[in-house]
């Protein structure tokens, strides 16, 4: 193409691999959190969704993000199975393909609703799953990518969320709530990690992902994408410290578990404003979100959710958390493109922030518990009691992950 950006569209490749790597991380992260009897059909959870989420993407799901404008809330079909994109069709961003778009968004859409997987984990048919990860897909996902990144009402309206704060983690995870409250509890209850391992290589290959999860969501080389690198690392590593010493007060003792979970809501926490706040302000997300998720997970069993991998407390609360605070402290002079937040005398972008929270937190869970309601009429969504206590690799998929595994 004319004016290729050669060094823009090289790291956004790049970018746009490491977030394709986070989804296999999620997989050894979730894996590892389960027992030896239902690790693989958890993991084929995120798996599947590489291919699936890929095969609706290039179909529709590009075109319903960006293409065009319905309503406000969704795109039309002018793009399907990405009819017109050639080497030349620019991105929104001057200097990229819309080739690169169109992949690095797609990384996106693969993840997210994997993040939901953990909720109902060890108890739903694959079956069930496969309907539930396409309708979500078409009605919750990316209806929300349109309406903030792709030209929708929230975008013009003045809603920012960086790298998806609303779009990802806090539909997964009032997604996961719904799930939850709708399956119900598990009958036969996991003994705890099988392999903590499994979950610290599943946490380090999310770190690791999230820079180009993050920084990439700038769309160019600039010095927001290395404030959005640095913010990224700053919260992850201030809530993985503050879960580990919140969990050692409450509990009497530091936890490996807790340490890496808490990495992963401040992740998630700092997704939103990684690149509209200041390194500052960053501490104090993390911080925010190793107190606030810890204790929405406290709450959460307080409560007998059967949250199995607390994806409502971790990606849903901190989701909403990060948008909150992007509303606090999202600064101009951190990111010129952006507002200022509360902090800087700006309290209606902060009010504008919070009523889109609401907005996606009802649509997610509604649409979520509807879908599920519907699928449950023509597949059971939950498994049978005897696959449920056989373990779900052996009873849906006939495999084992160990030798000698029952």
């Amino acid at each position: 193409m004319a004016n290729l950006d050669t060094g823009n569209t090289g790291f956004m490749i790049l970018c746009s691999s490491l977030v394709m790597l986070m989804t296999p991380g999620l997989a050894f992260f979730y894996g590892g959190l389960v027992s030896r009897r239902n690790v693989l059909a958890i993991m084929m959870q995120s798996f599947v969704s590489m291919g699936w989420t890929t095969v609706l993407w290039f179909a529709v799901g590009y075109s319903l993000c960006f293409s065009g404008d319905v309503g406000g809330v969704i795109g039309n079909l002018d793009m399907a199975f990405l009819r017109g994109v050639t080497l030349d069709t620019p991105s929104p961003t001057p200097g990229i393909p819309l080739l690169v778009h169109i992949v690095y968004q797609m990384m996106f859409a693969i993840i997210t609703p994997a993040l939901i997987t953990g909720a109902f984990a060890n108890r739903v048919s694959f079956k069930a799953y496969l309907a539930f990860l396409t309708l979500w897909l078409l009605f919750v996902y990316f209806p929300f990518v349109h309406m903030i990144w792709g030209g929708g009402f929230l975008q013009k309206w003045g809603v920012l969320d960086f790298a998806g704060g609303i779009v990802v983690h806090n539909t997964a995870g009032m997604a996961a709530l719904a799930s939850v409250l709708y399956v119900g509890r598990r009958r036969t209850m996991d003994g705890g990690p099988h392999s903590v391992p499994l979950v610290a290589l599943g946490t380090g290959l999310l770190w690791f992902g999230w820079y180009g999860f993050n920084a990439g969501s700038e769309f160019r080389v600039d010095s927001v994408t290395a404030v959005a690198f640095l913010n990224t690392d700053v919260a992850a590593s201030f809530a993985a410290v503050t879960w580990m010493v919140v969990g050692w007060w409450q509990e009497k003792r530091p936890t490996f578990i807790g340490l890496l979970t808490g990495a992963v809501a401040g992740l998630a926490t700092i997704t939103p404003a990684a690149g509209y706040v200041s390194p500052l302000s960053a501490v104090i997300i993390g911080i925010a979100s190793g107190v606030v998720c810890y204790f929405a997970v406290a709450l959460k069993n307080k409560l007998h959710w059967d949250d199995a991998l607390d994806v409502w407390g971790v990606h849903g609360v901190g989701g909403a958390l990060g948008i909150i605070l992007l509303g606090v402290f999202a600064s101009t002079a951190f990111n010129p493109a952006g507002v200022d937040g509360l902090a800087f005398g700006n309290g209606g972008f902060f009010l504008k922030q919070a009523v889109a929270i609401g907005l996606a937190s009802v649509w997610a869970f509604v649409f979520t518990y509807g879908m599920l309601w519907l699928i449950d009429k023509v597949t059971p969504v939950k498994v049978e009691s005897a696959a449920e206590e056989a373990g779900l690799d052996a009873a849906l998929h006939g495999e084992t992950a160990y030798l000698g595994t029952q």
